[in-house]
């Protein structure tokens, strides 16, 4: 599936203040990282029969506090689009399900709301919201991702104007108007997915551009010192591939790259890589 479109045992349920958790008792899973070996280098499929599997799952996400994975799969048991979340409790990963809430998740560093694109949701005492929308002019921007940094500035996309990726900022409690990212991110026949850390020191996307591997690729530019935006650094073959990876973002303890990979039709898998590499590009 091109990027530009997108036997379990006992249910029961866990009420939270507006959405009911439908928890599916599966395989059990300890350890960090859902109990998976972690990968070198070179991408690896995460989590595979389990995360990734032949349907659409992509999207993948860790709270800040790396006990939550949230994820959206379509197929299989999933007619639809869905919002999937695995929680740690007593060690243990149980997987559970938030009916009707979608979008492309991020959660902001500080745990407390859950951003799906121009919606988002507020962790409670008992758990999220109701879905809220974003105030104008972001409500109408068609906003596929929205990250956001420790300042609270929000780096996005727009669903409408596939190529640009914007930033605002927040001063003084009070959110500035959406600007542009220059041709150094905003370059080519797709610019979409940004990630941008918690520092904002770099910035990771999707691009499909002249020189890449094919379909789209992971690109990584660093933040210079005069506050403009290094050259666009290709995230090369052990990552990318010659079919889309898309949707790169670096779990919050800094040492996982997540994104996803087109399989097949309908077919996108979650993969992971150690991102190492990062410091290893970052300008000295």
């Amino acid at each position: 599936m091109n990027p530009r479109s997108f036997p379990i045992a006992l249910l029961f349920v866990i009420l939270t203040t507006t959405h009911a958790l439908t928890q599916i008792e599966g395989p059990i899973l300890e350890g960090p990282y859902l109990g998976q070996k972690p990968p070198g280098s070179e991408a690896e499929v995460f989590a595979p029969g389990i995360v990734s599997t032949p349907h659409f799952d992509a999207f993948g996400v860790f709270s800040p506090d790396m006990n939550e994975f949230y994820f959206i799969r379509k197929g299989g048991d999933f007619e639809k689009n869905t919002l999937i979340v695995y929680r740690n409790t007593n060690q243990r990963w149980h997987r559970s399900t938030v009916p009707n809430v979608v979008g492309e998740p991020f959660i902001s560093p500080n745990g407390k709301i859950l951003y799906l694109g121009d919606r988002y949701l507020e962790r409670t005492a008992s758990g999220w919201s109701e879905v809220k929308h974003l105030a104008q002019p972001f409500k109408e921007l068609g906003i596929m991702r929205l990250s956001a940094s420790t300042k609270g500035t929000w780096f996005f996309d727009e669903r409408t104007k596939v190529g640009t990726i914007r930033y605002a900022r927040l001063i003084d409690g009070k959110r500035e108007a959406p600007e542009p990212l220059g041709a150094v991110v905003n370059t080519g026949m797709w610019t979409a997915h940004p990630f941008i850390a918690p520092d904002e020191s770099y910035l990771i996307w999707d691009s499909e551009r002249e020189g890449g591997f094919g379909g789209t690729d992971l690109y990584l530019s660093f933040r210079q010192k005069d506050g403009s935006w290094g050259s666009a650094i290709n995230l090369g073959d052990k990552i990318n591939s010659e079919v889309s990876d898309a949707y790169g973002t670096v779990t919050p303890d800094g040492k996982y790259l997540f994104f996803y990979r087109e399989m097949g039709p309908g077919n996108l898998d979650i993969f992971w890589a150690d991102a190492g590499f990062i410091e290893k590009l970052r300008p000295k």
